[in-house]
Order: C-alpha cells, then sequence, then structure tokens
C-alpha cells in the first residue's frame, strides 16, 4: 500500500520550467504568461510591444515570479533566432513554447490587397512556423524535449459567416495543419505540438467586434455557453497541454469555445 495518495494535480506544475510566450503582453497571449507563473514556471514575454512586456514582467516579477520581457517582430527569421538563443543562455532551457502572436484584418475577400494577405500570412502562418522551428531546435539540442503550444481559432475549422475574414481563417485553418504535422515530425524527439482552438475571447483584439453590440449578440446565441469567452478561459488549457497532465497528447487542437464547433 503506498505511503500516501498519488497528487494528480503536481502533474499540472511548471516548476523551473523555462516557458516562452510569444506575444505574451496583451490578450491570450498575456493572460497565458500569468498562468505559467502561476504554476511556477519562469516566464520569458516575448512581443512586438516591447512596452507592455516590460509592463507584464514587472507585475510577474512584483508578485514574486521570475519573469523578462524580450522585443521580437515575428516577420523577422533572424531576429527569432537572435531572441531565442539567448533566453537559452540565460536560463539555460527552453521547455515550453507558446505562439499567441496574431493579426486579423477582417476584409472581404475581394478587397484584400496583396499587402494585407502577406501581412496576415507574414504573422499568424509563416511567424508561427519560425518561432515553432527555432524553439524546437533548442528543445533538441538541450535533449530534454519540449512542449510547443500554438494559439489556432475555431475560424481554423469553420467558414465563419457572420464577416468576412479570408485571409485570417485561411492563415489559423493551416496553423492546425501545420501543428499536426510538427506533432508527428518531432515526436521522436519527444517534443509535443498541441494547439488550442478559442473562440471568441473579450480582448482587445476583437475591440472592433466587441463595439457592435448586434454581433455579439449573434455570436452569443450561436455558443451553446451563451457568452464570449475570457482570457482566463483559456489558460487552463494552456496549463495541460504545457505540462506533464497531458504527456501522452501530441497533434491535438482543443477547442476552448463553449461549445461552437460541437454544434
Amino acid at each position: 500500500m503506498a505511503d500516501r495518495l498519488f497528487d494528480p494535480l503536481a502533474e499540472f506544475r511548471l516548476d523551473d520550467q523555462v516557458a516562452v510566450v510569444v506575444g505574451g503582453a496583451n490578450g491570450i497571449g498575456r493572460a497565458i504568461a500569468d498562468a505559467y507563473a502561476g504554476v511556477g514556471a519562469i516566464v520569458a514575454i516575448v512581443d512586438r510591444d516591447l512596452e507592455r512586456a516590460h509592463g507584464a514582467a514587472a507585475a510577474l516579477c512584483s508578485a514574486g515570479a521570475t519573469a523578462e520581457a524580450y522585443p521580437l517582430d515575428v516577420t523577422d527569421s533572424a531576429e527569432i533566432e537572435r531572441v531565442f538563443e539567448g533566453i537559452s543562455r540565460q536560463y539555460g532551457r527552453f521547455d515550453v513554447l507558446v505562439n499567441s502572436a496574431g493579426v486579423a484584418l477582417r476584409e472581404p475577400a475581394i478587397e484584400v490587397s496583396a499587402k494585407d494577405w502577406q501581412t496576415v500570412v507574414d504573422v499568424n502562418l509563416t511567424g508561427l512556423f519560425f518561432c515553432a522551428r527555432t524553439g524546437a531546435k533548442k528543445m533538441m539540442a538541450a535533449a530534454r524535449g519540449g512542449r510547443i503550444v500554438n494559439i489556432a481559432s475555431i475560424m481554423g475549422v469553420s467558414g465563419g459567416g457572420l464577416y468576412p475574414n479570408a485571409s485570417y481563417q485561411a492563415t489559423k485553418g493551416a496553423v492546425v495543419n501545420l501543428t499536426r504535422a510538427l506533432a508527428i515530425e518531432w515526436a521522436e524527439a519527444e517534443i509535443r505540438v498541441n494547439a488550442i482552438a478559442p473562440t471568441y475571447v473579450r480582448t482587445n483584439f476583437i475591440r472592433g467586434l466587441l463595439d457592435q453590440p448586434e454581433l455579439v449578440a449573434q455570436i452569443e446565441a450561436m455558443t451553446p455557453l451563451g457568452r464570449l469567452a475570457d482570457p482566463a478561459d483559456i489558460t487552463g488549457a494552456a496549463i495541460y497541454l504545457a505540462s506533464a497532465a497531458s504527456r501522452m497528447v501530441t497533434g491535438h487542437i482543443l477547442p476552448v469555445d463553449g461549445g461552437f464547433l460541437a454544434q
């Protein structure tokens, strides 16, 4: 008989592990960074908005966590290499990577310019790929495995319909299948790659939608749980996918959507 009961909640801890949150200064990324710090991780907040990243890191440090801010434009692959190398050298490890940087232009397909299309692709898909690849190389070099959590969207597995947003939907759909492809390719290196597909989350990212009460009412009516998500609603899934609790989970797309995709 065991001397003490097994505590499954301990499996969700990230004590002393280095978690790199790209897009961690705002919205979903900020909520995930805070949550990871809360379960013991050392958090690297990586964002183009360095001022907000510094503020987020300072708030965590004042609460007793270890966190630091790093500037990064995910459309610059050389900068990704430089920043990730600096994080690896500073902490001596690279355990978890969250890819949360994103952009949405919400334009009718026939009006999307080549420049706008490329902007969305560069941030949502190409930037995510290069962050994932660079992070995986650091994990492989350490030979300890690792976890990558991509932020996809319900629009990556749905055609939407409430307003035009083809460039966003196309890139998030690509993130869904890229997640699966990388999970298979990197499984031998014990790097697990999963994605979260959130519903509409009350952040500045969808500020333009939140300013339209009739549209918000439509979204709520289409959601079985009857509401939009808050950033904190995403953090449980992010902790699970980054922790030992999900050790047998890879290549999975986890909707956090109030039942939106179950219909």
